[in-house]
């Protein structure tokens, strides 16, 4: 056992395992309906928002992998089989020549569109539904500390 080690006390440990329990079981609920209901997994439908929400529905690849939270190499594979579905295109970056973009369709627009309803009330039902409005708030501001100090 080292010395420094910092275990992690009986009410860290739940805490900790029913945190791990409950993201996997979100993500895999939400996964599921995404499937069943648009033929897409949720990785895909984060990288359709990203899009979605950046100026001429267009990123730059590195950007696109960092927001959505993947490697580059995950993220190249994830938009080429966007790619195969139409709902993504790349381009060339003019300023560099080297870099591409990834750019957001019309027919990848309206494949979010259509899924956005479906995939709001999954979460809805999965997360907010069982929470009280205290519990959103805590759940808001625990988030917020642990997202600052990974991004740090």
């Amino acid at each position: 056992m080292h010395p420094m080690t910092r275990w992690l006390d009986d009410d860290e440990q739940r805490t900790w395992r029913n945190f791990v329990a409950a993201t996997q079981l979100l993500y895999a609920a939400l996964d599921r309906q995404l499937q069943r209901d648009s033929a897409m997994p949720h990785t895909y439908y984060v990288i359709l928002v990203g899009l979605s929400e950046a100026p001429e529905r267009r990123m730059r690849m590195s950007e696109l992998a960092t927001w959505a939270q993947s490697s580059q190499s995950r993220l190249s594979h994830a938009v080429a089989r966007l790619e195969e579905r139409g709902w993504v295109r790349r381009e060339r970056c003019p300023e560099d020549g080297r870099g591409n973009f990834a750019v957001l369709t019309d027919e990848g627009f309206a494949a979010l569109a259509a899924a956005a309803p479906g995939h709001v009330e999954e979460v809805r039902r999965s997360l907010f539904d069982v929470l009280d409005p205290e519990q959103i708030r805590a759940l808001d501001d625990i988030c917020a500390t642990v997202r600052s100090r990974l991004e740090r």
